[in-house]
């Protein structure tokens, strides 16, 4: 395909790097060093030029271009990049990166038919709301066409992965002290992983019952550590799904920008006087859930480990930089992905979900999950379908509600799901497979 990127800040770059592979990719910024380091590093045509000035475009009139993917830091510059893009350009698809709210209640995506609208701050926000409803969760992904769930728990009592699993469950997954396999057979589960089930709910939360018994089955005292948007973005959802929320911030104006946003609902403490004695004046030890949602991860990292000192069971960082991934989880602190990282992580599975097929990445990207729906009308309809043969792969098909092992030639019928759960080194295999079928 032919893509243009219109911002090279970290999201672009890295939707750059991960797409210049496979595709031609154009990106386009005003900033001469970003766009330098780009060029040396990646085989992409990088434009320096106004992204809001049409004339930027038109020496790019000539291709016919397949997406367009604005993700610059400003809401305004991507929606008028957009248009000045396609007063000169023929685009086939638009992707666009907002941060206000305001957008996604807009009647905005279908006055300008754009094809994906990107809300990476609410991403954010909804995946820590999730983890409510899943007490003993580390993360809980959902999809479409299905009611299955993917969910990671830790583990903190020795168990057989035979005893868990069931018709409408099994472990795909499991991170053992840093490393990540997929299960071939029975496994036994040792204290510490960090396991992945694709279930339904009710056995979800039985397996997770019987795996973290230790862990409190329910969550309502929330400590937010950040006043900055993001921090009281999550605070407001939190708020909105009936939590009670304590929100902490050491900047003085931040904290009158909170409480205001928040209209009062959260507490708002200010860290002027630092931490030493807050957490038992503010009662903080009494947190069900605690949450270091900055832009900065060595900071983050900092207040989880002295939210965990003080007794926090659950705690809970934002990840904004990919290599301090795998040192949150080893600290023991449940990790989500940063409006950034949530920012670049949809988009891909945008571009590459195509039609009835869905895929997400889990594990920090160190796996992947495709699912592909049959629906009426579909060539794979009665016909018997060879399961893929791939290391570090597991294959499933769902049929009237029960998970099935696709492991020998079946005859697929309407309303099926292919469901394949990989490593990243398979990856290329595996999805060339279930879009070619």
């Amino acid at each position: 395909m032919n893509i243009i990127i219109a911002g090279a800040g970290k999201v672009g770059f890295n939707l750059a790097k991960s797409l210049s592979f496979a595709h031609n990719i154009t990106i386009i910024d005003k900033n001469s060093d970003a766009l330098h380091r780009i060029e040396e590093s990646l085989d992409v045509l990088a434009i320096e030029g106004d992204v809001e000035d049409f004339n930027t475009y038109l020496n790019l009139m000539n291709r016919e271009i397949d997406l367009f993917i604005a993700v610059t830091n400003v809401d305004n510059v991507n929606l008028v990049a957009t248009l000045m893009a396609e007063s000169v350009l023929q685009i086939k698809r638009k992707f666009i990166r907002f941060q206000n709210h305001f957008f996604a209640d807009s009647s905005i995506k279908e006055r300008l038919q754009i094809d994906e609208m990107i809300f990476p701050t609410k991403l954010a926000s909804e995946t820590i709301v999730s983890l409510l409803d899943y007490p003993k969760a580390n993360n809980v992904k959902f999809f479409k066409y299905t009611d299955y769930k993917l969910i990671s728990v830790r583990v903190s009592a020795e168990i057989g992965v035979n005893e868990v699993i069931s018709e409408h469950l099994t472990v795909v997954g499991i991170e053992r002290e840093k490393n990540f396999f997929i299960p071939q057979g029975s496994v036994a589960v040792k204290t510490n992983d960090l396991v992945y089930f694709f279930g339904l709910e009710a056995e979800i939360r039985n397996a997770c019952h019987l795996l973290e018994p230790s862990a409190e089955s329910s969550m309502h005292r929330c400590v937010v550590s950040g006043g900055g948007e993001l921090g009281v973005a999550i605070a407001r959802a939190l708020l909105d799904v009936g939590a009670q929320v304590k929100l902490i911030e050491s900047n003085p104006h931040l904290c009158a920008l909170a409480d205001e946003e928040l209209e009062g609902r959260a507490s708002v403490i200010n860290l002027k006087y630092g931490t030493t004695s807050l957490y038992e004046d503010e009662g903080l030890t009494q947190a069900d859930l605690f949450i270091a949602a900055t832009n900065n991860d060595e900071y983050n990292i900092i207040k989880s480990l002295e939210a965990k000192e003080h007794g926090i069971n659950k705690v809970l960082a934002i990840n904004n930089e990919l290599e301090y991934y795998n040192l949150m989880h080893a600290l023991g602190i449940i990790v989500v992905r940063g409006p950034k990282m949530s920012a670049y992580n949809t988009i891909m599975e945008h571009i590459s979900s195509k039609g009835v097929v869905i895929q997400k990445s889990f594990c920090g990207a160190k796996a992947m999950v495709y699912l592909r729906q049959l629906f009426r009308g579909s060539h794979l309809i009665g016909r018997k379908l060879k399961p893929l043969q791939a290391e570090e792969a597991l294959l499933f098909y769902i049929r009237d509600g029960l998970l099935n092992v696709f492991a020998e030639k079946t005859l697929l019928e309407e309303n099926d799901l292919i469901v394949v759960f990989c490593r990243d080194r398979v990856n290329d295999q595996v999805r060339q497979w279930i879009y070619e079928l």
